[in-house]
């Protein structure tokens, strides 16, 4: 059975991919592809490079590869992404989707064009980073004379790519939205009314999954708050130990694994 994995954008909160891929790896679940955006395609790369998700949550931890990705809302609030692509080269050194393990695609958001681009083949740094360009944060990256931000703005939620390579799919999203009664202030209004937003088209995608691990409330963080690093990992691990242990679909995924434990081509 081919295993996709969809990986949503949501800043900080992508750690949560982590744990969940740390909970689903313990599980012996494999994937044969998958795909992302924003912070979603770092963590995408970085596990399709072969490495295990607490292995990648050491790195953030050590590099504090996030505090790079932090706006310093100087320039007009426009931060280059540039000074992260010598961090991505140390762990991705052959710097393109041909050298990942598991296939891989990231959404990144054509601006010159307006229009949605997948990229799978090519140079993946770059890719990366386009796809974690926020808007009025940081500044376009280039790629082929054209701008390229977030692929959040057309598609935090990237499954077309894949829905059709795959038999089964599992998606991992980190922004739920809690119920509220109340806003404090400003800057939280616009979070919650981006994050309902991009969110806009989950129930119509939901359709393509087999089944989607959602942290409850991991949408009431903030994009930026690296303090909670560690926090969102542990939560979300804890939240896919729940559904490995409650969703039939995942039982039966794991029960056929367990009975077809070597892939034809890994015998050859």
């Amino acid at each position: 059975m081919k295993i996709g994995l969809v990986l949503s954008g949501g800043g900080i909160r992508g750690i949560a991919h982590l744990g969940v891929l740390q909970a689903l790896t313990e599980a012996g679940i494999k994937f044969c592809r998958i795909s992302g955006t924003s912070a979603g395609s770092i963590v995408g790369a970085l596990y399709s490079q072969g490495m295990e998700p607490h292995e990648i949550l050491k790195i953030f931890l050590k590099t504090k590869l996030y505090k790079f990705l932090r706006p310093a809302f100087r320039n007009a609030g426009l931060l280059s992404l540039d000074n992260t692509k010598s961090l991505f080269l140390e762990h991705l050194p052959h710097d393109s989707f041909e050298g990942l393990k598991i296939p891989l695609v990231i959404a990144a958001t054509n601006f010159s064009e307006g229009k949605l681009r997948y990229f799978s083949s090519g140079k993946l740094i770059e890719a990366v980073l386009a796809s974690c360009s926020i808007p009025g944060v940081f500044k376009p990256i280039i790629i082929e004379g054209k701008m390229y931000v977030d692929g959040g703005v057309l598609d935090n939620f990237p499954i077309e790519p894949i829905r059709k390579e795959c038999d089964f799919i599992i998606g991992s999203s980190c922004n739920h939205l809690p119920t509220v009664s109340t806003i404090s202030n400003f800057r939280h209004l616009f979070q919650r009314a981006a994050i309902m937003s991009i969110n806009s088209d989950m129930e119509n995608k939901c359709q393509y999954l087999d089944v989607l691990i959602e942290p409850k409330g991991m949408g009431a963080t903030s994009v930026f708050d690296i303090k909670k690093t560690e926090e969102i990992y542990w939560l979300s691990y804890n939240a896919a130990l729940i559904k490995l242990q409650t969703d039939e679909k995942l039982q039966g995924l794991i029960s056929n694994s367990k009975n077809n434990p070597l892939d034809p081509e890994e015998v050859a």
